[in-house]
């Protein structure tokens, strides 16, 4: 997120992101087929938090109209997406973590993130006019 928005790091940095988060996406689809009753979550998940992944890394690559709003907006929120799933899976393994209402971890990175893509999209709104 913080290299130079030019083609080069920035780019293949994307690339990794979503050839990564294409994995984690079949996974989860073959993890919630194999497993429905007790991983049902998971396809939802995954087809939720791809599709953010998705239009991000599309607008990056067509620049349409706001492309910058909706490639901003996408690779965070697919962001938020897989911290939320990382938190909600590995919380009840945490100690002292598992004590707390569940809830909080599927908001949190939601309520940490969601300003932060506000920020960042009001930072490009200018040059947003392709």
């Amino acid at each position: 997120m913080s290299s130079n928005k030019k083609r080069g790091m920035h780019t293949i940095c994307g690339e990794i992101y979503h050839s990564a988060y294409v994995v984690l996406f079949v996974t989860s689809l073959t993890m919630a087929i194999l497993n429905w009753e007790s991983s049902a979550y998971l396809f939802f998940i995954g087809i939720f938090s791809y599709s953010f992944a998705f239009i991000g890394y599309l607008a990056g690559k067509k620049k349409w109209k706001n492309w910058i709003a909706s490639h901003i907006s996408g690779m965070l929120g697919s962001y938020i997406a897989i911290c939320t799933a990382i938190l909600v899976v590995n919380v009840p393994n945490i100690t002292f973590l598992n004590e707390w209402n569940p809830l909080i971890f599927w908001f949190l990175p939601s309520i940490i993130g969601s300003p932060l893509i506000f920020l960042v999209g009001q930072k490009y709104k200018k040059s947003n006019s392709i």
